[in-house]
């Protein structure tokens, strides 16, 4: 298998040095490619430091939640939900006070707009590379993604 693919390799690399090289298309794919592979990447890794930083904060300001013991139990800590922010307005106010809740809420929020933001630069980097077929679908896809989000009433 491994020779398979060192031997396909090659190929490529045969077929591309016989036509002077990488093309300048290809080099832009690539470079598209990386752009969307590190919002991806960035996006979870906020959301998680976000989430967990909630979670120390809420704990900690709360160290009954810690041990569930006594009078308290795992359906206290979450029988209120009007405790817990549900709209961006109420994200905003329990990250003014300093609530841990408002942070994760947060990164929860960032890793569910990281594919939005994914494909935002989809669109922006079909546009760069003037394919207007593929940057019309994308277009399409955002603004199907954005109407959820507005007919949900986020």
């Amino acid at each position: 298998m491994i020779l398979r693919l060192q031997a396909r390799r090659g190929a490529g690399e045969r077929s591309a040095a016989g036509h002077g090289g990488a093309q300048p298309e290809d080099s832009a794919q690539r470079r598209l490619e990386l752009v969307i592979s590190l919002v991806l990447r960035a996006g979870v890794a906020v959301s998680v430091v976000l989430v967990l930083a909630g979670l120390v904060l809420t704990f900690a300001r709360h160290p009954r939640y810690v041990g569930l013991t006594g009078g308290m139990g795992y359906g206290h800590l979450v029988a209120r939900p009007g405790d817990i922010p549900h709209s961006i307005s109420q994200i905003g106010r329990a990250l003014r006070r300093g609530d841990g809740r408002g942070l994760v809420m947060l990164g929860l929020a960032v890793l569910i707009l990281t594919p939005v933001v994914r494909v935002a630069v989809g669109v922006v980097g079909f546009l760069l590379r003037r394919d207007l077929p593929m940057a019309l679908v994308t277009a399409f896809v955002l603004t199907v993604l954005l109407l959820s989000f507005v007919l949900a009433g986020v």
